[in-house]
């Protein structure tokens, strides 16, 4: 089931919270309830990602991306993800989450997020690829920024940003049927 609630106490939370620039970062607090654990007693690989949306929704909002997104008739959606399970987090532990927009190219928004343990270490990484999108398909980044008043030009990409997006041209798509 989805964390309505949760989702909605972030909102409230960080309804106040100062703007971010377009790359700042948006750094939350969050705990691994049992609703959200494995039969191993951990995080849920799955949960993970689903949790990840607690960052991206107030991080849009406080770039100033949701109001834009509403006034347009816009979506975001999620085109692609990437991530690394590197360290467990089990029932109760409180993890902090920054996310934060990396780069855009010319079609999609490239979304960086982690989840780091009280102790200092990253527990996971993940890296998503968004598109805004109309009735019509996507809306490329650059109308976006008009619409958010904003002339910012990308950040230079991280080679293994740009390496991901190189591997995922060569992935065949639709997938083999065997």
């Amino acid at each position: 089931m989805y964390p309505i609630m949760r989702m909605v106490k972030e909102l409230i939370k960080y309804r106040n919270a100062a703007p971010l620039p377009l790359t700042g970062t948006h750094v939350s607090s969050h705990r691994c309830w049992p609703s959200d654990i494995d039969l191993w007693m951990e995080l849920n690989n799955g949960r993970t990602l689903t949790l990840f949306d607690l960052g991206r929704i107030p991080l849009a909002s406080r770039i100033g991306l949701v109001p834009v997104l509403r006034q347009n008739k816009w979506s975001l959606t999620m085109a692609g993800a990437s991530v690394r399970y590197r360290r467990r987090i089990r029932t109760f532990e409180k993890i902090e989450m920054r996310s934060r927009t990396a780069f855009w190219d010319e079609r999609f928004v490239y979304i960086e997020q982690s989840m780091w343990k009280q102790n200092g270490e990253c527990a996971n990484h993940a890296l998503y690829r968004a598109a805004v999108t109309d009735r019509n398909g996507i809306v490329s980044p650059a109308r976006v920024m008009e619409a958010l008043g904003s002339a910012e030009t990308p950040p230079p990409a991280p080679e293994w940003i740009l390496a991901w997006i190189e591997a995922e041209t060569t992935r065949p798509w639709p997938p083999m049927q065997e």
